[in-house]
């Protein structure tokens, strides 16, 4: 049993003063203030207390490529082509997964998982679509890749949903992958023994530890393997790439006659398993649409900014019931603090007001905090992101010290974080119950940072010769 007193604390019943929660099995399973705590069954454990000053639901990151940790900031260059863009980005990613070995992934797994939980993310949704040797041959144990992704996990200790990636064509003409594809290619008999595989991983890990199916895009497998997919469990979660790019729109209208997230919500039962990446490019009808069917919108504001991918219409699709989640995507900058507050100033730059993403009864810090958190662990179907009684022990705690803390209460917590600070006002970080953050610093920080160092200067050597 772990116990944790908290100062002020965001619960399910909103903000309160002086709590302590007693976590068994990485779940919470009472919470009561301190003036009843002598009173509890269970008082004796209040001499080991953990105590912090703020404690609060600690976010899932529900979208991840890890391996592209490795390339971030890295693609800043000018290319050949007269205007940059993903299409462009996506050539030097494809130059370093010629060279990624299943060790090099396996470290910048461990350093990507790290760092999302020292800048308060619980649990992690691994976009896992790297299956293959670098001709695309199939490695003779089909779940090597993911067990590099799994292995990180036993040394971070973070919460993992591994999403493998059903990726059959290079577009909707399904044109053979190309050269840099050919590591993610499956025909639908092979993905389902990948599946299987990687299935098999999960199971080894803790029991917050779970496996969803993520078909790549409309435009990377077919109808069949659309359904096939979907078909795979009920009650998995569902994860897929949706009109991202303005190009990617335009191919699967000229493809199908209608607008991805249209064509989408017209073929598949979209419900609350689904999560739907980026959605960049939808129009009025699409949003308003994707927000009633009970699906997440999975958001990665820093990658879509530095992509160029276009401003999600978050204010609309809000106002209209719809979920959303956050995630990193590419790693270029894992932030939490960062990824909210970049989503919130992407809605001002576009409409030229203030506090786009508040509602008249909470802060724009409160408003997103607690959007993300429900939306991240219903996308990772992971019973948390609220301290209630029952969920996992997914949770943060700030330093009430740090200057743009000091003498901040309730709502304003979280706006001082969310817009004026950044990670280093994380102390602690607990992943169901496992305590993997203290005084800021994940307990494996110096192990995992030298073999990430080891394993990336022989990688950058490679690729960027």
């Amino acid at each position: 049993m772990i116990t944790i007193t908290a100062d002020t604390a965001l619960t399910e019943a909103g903000w309160q003063q002086n709590i302590q929660l007693k976590i068994i099995d990485g779940k919470i399973d009472t919470i009561i203030t301190t003036s009843d705590a002598a009173s509890s069954p269970h008082a004796q454990a209040a001499a080991g207390d953990i105590h912090v000053p703020i404690l609060l639901p600690a976010p899932c990151n529900l979208h991840s490529h890890a391996f592209q940790r490795a390339m971030a900031g890295l693609t800043e260059f000018r290319g050949s082509h007269a205007e940059d863009s993903f299409w462009t980005w996506r050539q030097l990613m494809y130059r370093f997964l010629d060279v990624l070995s299943p060790e090099d992934v396996r470290a910048i797994a461990a350093l990507v998982q790290m760092e999302m939980l020292e800048a308060g993310y619980a649990a992690i949704g691994e976009f896992h679509y790297l299956h293959h040797q670098a001709d695309g041959t199939a490695y003779d144990d089909l779940s090597v890749m993911a067990a590099a992704i799994t292995d990180a996990v036993t040394e971070t200790g973070i919460g993992m949903t591994l999403l493998p990636v059903l990726y059959q064509y290079g577009g909707c003409d399904q044109r053979p992958l190309g050269a840099g594809q050919r590591r993610f290619g499956c025909a639908l008999e092979q993905f389902y023994q990948l599946h299987d595989g990687a299935a098999k991983l999960i199971s080894d890990l803790p029991a917050d530890a779970s496996i969803g199916v993520a078909p790549h895009s409309l435009r990377a497998v077919s109808h069949e393997g659309l359904m096939a997919a979907a078909a795979m469990s009920s009650q998995a979660p569902f994860h897929i790439h949706v009109a991202e790019q303005q190009a990617e729109v335009d191919e699967i209208k000229a493809h199908t006659g209608a607008r991805p997230v249209e064509w989408l919500l017209d073929q598949v039962a979209v419900n609350s398993r689904f999560c739907l990446i980026h959605a960049t490019q939808m129009n009025m009808s699409e949003t308003e649409a994707l927000a009633k069917s009970g699906a997440v919108v999975g958001l990665c504001p820093i990658t879509e900014s530095n992509l160029g991918d276009g401003i999600f219409d978050g204010a609309r699709y809000m106002a209209h019931g719809g979920k959303i989640g956050i995630g990193s995507d590419s790693n270029i900058r894992i932030a939490l603090a960062e990824e909210l507050r970049t989503l919130e100033y992407s809605q001002r730059l576009r409409d030229k007001k203030r506090n786009i993403l508040a509602s008249p009864e909470k802060s724009v810090g409160r408003t997103l905090w607690e959007a993300v958190n429900a939306g991240g662990h219903q996308a990772l179907a992971r019973y948390g992101g609220a301290i209630r009684t029952g969920a996992w022990a997914d949770l943060v705690a700030l330093d009430s010290t740090a200057l743009d803390l000091i003498h901040i209460k309730a709502d304003r917590i979280l706006d001082s974080f969310m817009m004026a600070g950044d990670s280093s006002l994380v102390t602690d970080v607990w992943s169901a119950g496992r305590h993997m953050v203290r005084f800021g610093r994940h307990i494996h920080r110096d192990r995992i940072i030298a073999n990430y160092a080891r394993q990336v200067k022989a990688l950058r050597q490679m690729a960027l010769s």
